[in-house]
């Protein structure tokens, strides 16, 4: 009796960890170590009450007056609920629309994203961080890193692909951490098979590839494939203008040209860099799909032509010649999909399995230097911090010590 239940506990368990994608996951996403607040709770406090910083806050705008960053700061440091987000949420508007609005200090945003996460905002962190030139929200690389991790531990592959496309927006892939957090949210999101729009895919595509550019291996090569080729897509359809236009891209023609020739550098290096089976398979796609779009646009004549006009893209000769090139490119590809298979340099593993294998294998070796550098950067906030309130404190004694002698004079006037 107690061999069979033993035997259907272990089968249970190994049900749940083969079948149960989510839970093997979690185990290869930034540790609790990472994630853990007890460092940023632990450092020294400046209890405040919020409504008496908000009536301050009101009172200085009404005068049209600035508010300080050492206010703004105590009230996020501050919050306590999930009511108090929105207040937040407010001044930060408020304060970014001041003359003080480039004085917003880092710890601030990092504090602000924190209490999100904290309190069960993190559609408010989201909603801040994809309009930060309205709130000032500019977060560090180990912030970034918190927010990615919490949706890719909700599954919210989504949202976690639209934080990846604010760090491709700051060009902020510089932590190992980063890219591998990246990475591991656009393949999984791109497993979804979502259906997306042209600036989806544009956005989607320029993320792939920068953060591609900064691994020297399959999953590299692979995401610089799917993202060159995405932005060759977005040139086809909608001309170069629209691929580069707020976007920290080369402006220069030839997107899916730039997709063959990674193909062609995966077929020259060493044997262990390979391209996945599954993003050839993507690309042929895509270029079926483009293929038979230039055949619709050839049929429709200038009815489409009207349609492209009415849309606003100004696709122009350039654009045009680059379009020309499509037959061409389809039979490159088909030219270097052979030559990779026959090299031996498809892997058959999929995208999505070779970027979990990437955080499995690299994530824990690439926390540590962040931990080190966030615990400096920590001590620096709180040194900083210490000085502003010193000064704000120098500023108040010398304003008292005016006023004391404005009515001593005022006094004497009266006498």
């Amino acid at each position: 009796m107690a061999a069979s239940v033993l035997q259907r506990c272990l089968a249970l368990a190994v049900k749940v960890n083969c079948k149960s994608p989510g839970f093997t996951a979690r185990r290869w996403l930034l540790s609790a170590a990472y994630t853990d607040n007890k460092l940023w709770e632990g450092r020294e406090k400046d209890p405040q009450n919020l409504a008496v910083l908000a009536s301050i806050m009101d009172r200085t705008y009404d005068r049209k007056l600035a508010v300080s960053s050492l206010t703004v700061s105590r009230f996020v440091d501050n919050i306590s609920s999930r009511e108090e987000i929105d207040q937040a949420e407010y001044y930060l508007y408020k304060f970014r629309h001041s003359p003080n609005c480039w004085y917003l200090r880092d710890w601030t945003v990092h504090s602000w994203i924190r209490q999100c996460l904290k309190y069960g905002a993190k559609d408010k962190a989201l909603h801040t961080l994809t309009n930060k030139v309205q709130y000032g929200i500019f977060p560090d690389d180990f912030t970034f890193n918190l927010l990615i991790d919490s949706y890719i531990k909700d599954e919210d592959f989504k949202n976690a692909c639209a934080v990846v496309e604010e760090v491709m927006l700051q060009e902020a892939f510089d932590l190992p951490s980063t890219q591998i957090l990246s990475l591991y949210a656009l393949g999984n999101y791109l497993a979804t098979k979502p259906q997306l729009t042209v600036a989806e895919e544009r956005a989607l595509g320029a993320s792939l590839l920068l953060v591609g550019l900064k691994q020297d291996n399959t999953v590299g090569f692979t995401a610089q494939l799917i993202g060159n080729a995405l932005l060759g897509k977005v040139e086809m359809l909608k001309g170069i203008h629209t691929v580069f236009r707020g976007m920290p891209l080369i402006w220069t023609h030839g997107y899916l040209d730039r997709a063959l020739a990674v193909m062609e550098r995966a077929a020259a290096v060493p044997a262990d860099v390979k391209i996945c089976k599954d993003t050839l398979d993507f690309v042929n796609d895509l270029l079926q799909d483009l293929s038979s779009a230039s055949d619709s646009d050839s049929s429709g004549g200038e009815e489409s032509d009207g349609e492209d006009r009415k849309d606003g893209d100004a696709v122009d000769e350039d654009d045009q010649a680059e379009q020309a090139k499509l037959p061409h490119y389809a039979s490159r590809f088909k030219e270097l999909s052979s030559q990779l298979e026959a090299v031996g340099k498809v892997d058959a593993a999929s995208f999505q399995a070779l970027v979990s294998a990437l955080a499995q294998q690299s994530l824990a070796a690439a926390e540590k230097p962040d931990l080190e550098q966030y615990e400096s950067r920590m001590q620096a906030w709180e040194a900083e911090n210490r000085q502003l309130i010193q000064r704000e404190k120098e500023m108040r004694e010398k304003a008292e010590q005016e006023r004391q002698v404005r009515l001593a004079a005022k006094a004497a006037q009266q006498m």
